[in-house]
C-alpha cells in the first residue's frame, strides 16, 4: 500500500502546484518559446555582420545598442510598471520587437539590409525590452504565491540557460540550411507566441497609495521613487551597492575568457568550454527551480557568490580547457541559485505597486557597472597584466611558479585577484548585519497567496 501511496501524493503535489502557477507557466512558455527565436536572430546576425565587415567593431556596437537604453530608461519604465497596466506593456513591447524583427526581414528579402540598419534595430528592440522587463518581473509577486518564488525565479532562470545553449546550436545549423531570412522569420513567429499567452490570461494590478509613492510630487520624483525607497532601507541598500561589486568583478573577468582560452587553444576548444558553461548555468537553474534555494535566502546569496569567488580563481589557475571549464562551470553553475534567492527577497519585502521602479532602479544601478568592467578588462589586460606576467615581467618571478608564465597568464592572474577581491567582499557583507538580516528586520509586503487569477 505505501508502495501506492508515494506516486499518488507526488501526483497530487504536482498538480497542486501546477494549478497554483498555471498563469504564470502560460505566460513564461510563450515568452520562452520567444527568447529562442530571438536567440536563433541575434546568432544570425552575428554570422552576417562578421561576413559583412570582418570586424570586432559593429559586435562592440551592436552590444551597445542593446543594452545603453535598458540603463538609461530604467527610471521611466519602472514608473510604467507600476503605473499602468502591466499586461498591456508586455504586449505592446513584444509586438514592437516583433515589428522591429519584421523589418528586418524586408530588408534582407529586397537586398537592402545595411549594417547601420541592424544598430537601429538593435536600439529599437532594446528600448522595447526595457518596459517589458520590469513590467514582466513585478508581474510575478502578483502571480506566484509567497511560497514558490524560489521555484519559479529558478524557472526563469533555466528559460535563460536553455536559450543560451538551444539558440546557437540551432541557428549554426538553420544558418546553413535554411539561411539568414527564414532565421529571422522563424524569430518573428515565436512572437505570435509570447502575444498570445499574454492575450490568455489576466495579470492582477497592485493596489497603490501614498505609501507606494503614487502622485507624489512631480514625474521625476515619481520616475527616481525606487531610489528613494531603497536608500532608507540599509538592507536593501547594501545588498545592491554589493550586487554592484559583484557585477563588477564578475565582469571584468567575465569578458576575458575568450582570449585566455585563445591564448593556448583553438576556437573548437573555445566553443568546448562554452557549453560547458551553458550546462552549468541550466543545471543551477534547474536546481533552483526544483529546490527554491535554503529556507535563509540571504545564507543562499553569500554562499554561491562565495562559491562564484572560488570559480574565478580556479579559471585562472592554469593555461588548461579543464581547469578553465571547471571554474566557469562553478560561477555559472552559482549564478542562478544567487540570482534566485536574492530575487526572492526583493519579491518578498517590496510591495507590488513599487516593484516596477524599486526593481527597475536596482538594474540600473547593479547593471551600470558592466559597461565600466568592459571598458576596464581590456585596458588592465594588455597594459598592466599581460605585460606583467610575461617572460621577464615584474611579476613573473612571483606568481610565475603558481599559474605560469607568457601568452595570457597576466589575465590568469586577472582572475586569482579578481577571486579573492569577490571572497574578502562577499566576507565583508556577510559582517555587517543590517545585510545579512534584512529578512528579519523588513516585514514581508506581500501576502502568502496572490490575488485571484484566471487563465
Amino acid at each position: 500500500m505505501s508502495d501506492l501511496a508515494t506516486p499518488t501524493a507526488g501526483a497530487d503535489s504536482r498538480w497542486q502546484l501546477f494549478k497554483r502557477l498555471r498563469v504564470f507557466l502560460i505566460i513564461w512558455s510563450g515568452q520562452l518559446i520567444s527568447m529562442i527565436g530571438s536567440g536563433l536572430t541575434n546568432f544570425a546576425l552575428g554570422v552576417w555582420l562578421y561576413q559583412q565587415t570582418g570586424q570586432a567593431m559593429p559586435f562592440a556596437l551592436v552590444a551597445l545598442f542593446s543594452s545603453l537604453p535598458g540603463i538609461l530608461l530604467s527610471p521611466i519604465s519602472g514608473l510604467a510598471a507600476d503605473r499602468w497596466n502591466r499586461r498591456w506593456i508586455m504586449i505592446i513591447a513584444d509586438t514592437g520587437s516583433a515589428a522591429a524583427t519584421l523589418f528586418v526581414v524586408v530588408m534582407i528579402s529586397f537586398g537592402e539590409l545595411q549594417v547601420w540598419q541592424i544598430y537601429l534595430t538593435a536600439l529599437f528592440s532594446s528600448i522595447c525590452g526595457a518596459f517589458q522587463g520590469p513590467a514582466y518581473m513585478s508581474s510575478v509577486t502578483m502571480l506566484v504565491p509567497k511560497k514558490d518564488l524560489g521555484r519559479v525565479n529558478g524557472l526563469i532562470q533555466s528559460g535563460q540557460a536553455a536559450t543560451s545553449l538551444i539558440s546557437p546550436m540551432l541557428a549554426g545549423y538553420l544558418f546553413v540550411a535554411i539561411g539568414l531570412n527564414r532565421i529571422i522569420l522563424i524569430d518573428f513567429v515565436t512572437f505570435f507566441f509570447a502575444i498570445g499567452s499574454l492575450l490568455l490570461v489576466t495579470i492582477p494590478q497592485p493596489e497603490t497609495d501614498d505609501e507606494t509613492g503614487r502622485s507624489q510630487g512631480s514625474f521625476w520624483q515619481e520616475a527616481f521613487f525606487g531610489w528613494s525607497y531603497i536608500k532608507v532601507r540599509a538592507g536593501l541598500l547594501t545588498m545592491l551597492l554589493y550586487y554592484a561589486l559583484v557585477n563588477f568583478l564578475l565582469n571584468v573577468t567575465g569578458v576575458l575568457v575568450a582570449p585566455l582560452v585563445l591564448s593556448f587553444a583553438d576556437a573548437d576548444t573555445l566553443g568546448i568550454i562554452q557549453s560547458v558553461v551553458g550546462l552549468g548555468m541550466l543545471g543551477g537553474s534547474i536546481l533552483m527551480g526544483a529546490w527554491g534555494g535554503p529556507k535563509r535566502k540571504m545564507d543562499g546569496v553569500f554562499a554561491f557568490i562565495a562559491l562564484m569567488g572560488v570559480g574565478i580563481f580556479i579559471t585562472g589557475l592554469r593555461a588548461s580547457a579543464w581547469t578553465i571549464g571547471l571554474g566557469m562551470f562553478i560561477i555559472l553553475g552559482s549564478v542562478p541559485l544567487a540570482a534566485g534567492c536574492s530575487q526572492v527577497i526583493w519579491q518578498s519585502k517590496v510591495p507590488p505597486g513599487v516593484q516596477g521602479r524599486v526593481f527597475a532602479i536596482r538594474g540600473m544601478i547593479s547593471y551600470f557597472m558592466m559597461p565600466v568592467a568592459y571598458l576596464l578588462s581590456g585596458v588592465l589586460a594588455d597594459k598592466f597584466f599581460e605585460p606583467l606576467m610575461a617572460e621577464g615581467g615584474r611579476l613573473a618571478q612571483t606568481f610565475g611558479p603558481l599559474i605560469g608564465t607568457g601568452p595570457g597568464r597576466g589575465i590568469g592572474l586577472m582572475h586569482l585577484f579578481g577571486g579573492v577581491l569577490l571572497l574578502l567582499v562577499t566576507a565583508a557583507a556577510y559582517s555587517y548585519p543590517r545585510m545579512r538580516l534584512v529578512e528579519d528586520e523588513l516585514p514581508d509586503a506581500i501576502p502568502d497567496e496572490p490575488l485571484p487569477q484566471t487563465a
